[in-house]
């Protein structure tokens, strides 16, 4: 029973990795594309996507 537990957990952790760097990549992919321009404190910064 033992090393059936250590599957399940094995399973489990690939699964969730799986799961992280599928939202990873959608959101890294759904970004929209140019520049980007933000306004803070340090004053005015441009980047270029």
């Amino acid at each position: 029973m033992n090393s059936r537990n250590g599957l399940y957990v094995l399973i489990g952790v690939l699964v969730v990795t799986v799961i992280g760097l599928g939202a990873y990549i959608y959101r890294e992919e759904s970004k929209p594309q140019g520049i980007e321009m933000s306004i803070g404190e340090n004053g005015v910064s441009i980047e270029q996507n």
